[in-house]
Order: C-alpha cells, then sequence, then structure tokens
C-alpha cells in the first residue's frame, strides 16, 4: 500500500523543504504556510521516496524535502501516473497536474549532488478537497466512473 513517509513545507521558494509533523491543505490554494501555495496549477509537489534512492546511497545525509518536495510517498510510482489522476489521502483529493520540472539554476541538490530528481520524477498536483496531512496516511487513485 502506498502511503506518506514525510509532509515538508518552506516559507521561501528556492530554499529546502522541513518536515513537518502534519500540513494543513487548502481546496484551490494548496498548503497554508508554504511558499508554493497559490492559485495556480503546482499547489503541491510530490516525490517518491523510491526515486531518491539512488542519490541516498551516495548521500546518505539527504532528508524528507531536501528535493523541495512536500510530500514524500512510498510505494506508488508517482511519475508514471498520467496527467488528470486524482490522489485520495485522508480527507484529501489531489488532482495531478504536470510531472516533472524545470530545474533552476541555484538548485541546492544538484549543486551538493550532481544531480537532481525532481525534473523527472516530480509530479505536481492541485488541491480539489483539503484537509491535513500526516506522515503515514495511506494513498489511493480515485476510481473513475465509467458509463
Amino acid at each position: 500500500m502506498a502511503e506518506i513517509v514525510a509532509v515538508c513545507t518552506s516559507e521561501k521558494k528556492g530554499t529546502v523543504k522541513r518536515p513537518q509533523p502534519a500540513i494543513t491543505l487548502q481546496a484551490d490554494f494548496g498548503i497554508i504556510g508554504d511558499a508554493h501555495a497559490g492559485e495556480w496549477h503546482r499547489q503541491v509537489s510530490l516525490l517518491a521516496e523510491e526515486s531518491t534512492l539512488p542519490l541516498k546511497a551516495q548521500f546518505s545525509h539527504i532528508a524528507p524535502g531536501a528535493f523541495a518536495e512536500n510530500i514524500l510517498t512510498k510505494g506508488m510510482t508517482l511519475h508514471t501516473l498520467p496527467i488528470g489522476t486524482r490522489l485520495v489521502i485522508e480527507d484529501v483529493l489531489l488532482e495531478i497536474t504536470q510531472i516533472g520540472k524545470e530545474c533552476h539554476t541555484a538548485c541546492e541538490i544538484r549543486r551538493l549532488t550532481g544531480d537532481c530528481v525532481m525534473p523527472r520524477e516530480g509530479v505536481f498536483a492541485r488541491v480539489l478537497r483539503g484537509g491535513v496531512l500526516r506522515p503515514g496516511s495511506p494513498i489511493t487513485i480515485q476510481e473513475v466512473d465509467c458509463v
């Protein structure tokens, strides 16, 4: 079963996010207190822990949030899900809007390790229904009814 490993926020863009005990998501906005929240298509960033393992094998000090991900997951290959996929996590409903991104030139992880996985395997979503998320919360894909 897929689940959340860590939830992370940052007050400024372009910085490493810090793990939190819980985060509150607001519909059509994102994570309360996170620099990337707002009325746009990349309100929340997700990254599978499995995507970080090659770099963590070389740099064991890499912590959750180091890739600027809001939600670190395990048990689901996020970057293979099609855009439009809806994820249910507790009461929260997220819709995947983008896979990967252009890495900015000041990327701290790329500077330290020579690589950053977010441009290839990071997933971005908008919040359709808000709520509170914590490490350990299960993640499922919302089934679509076919008529």
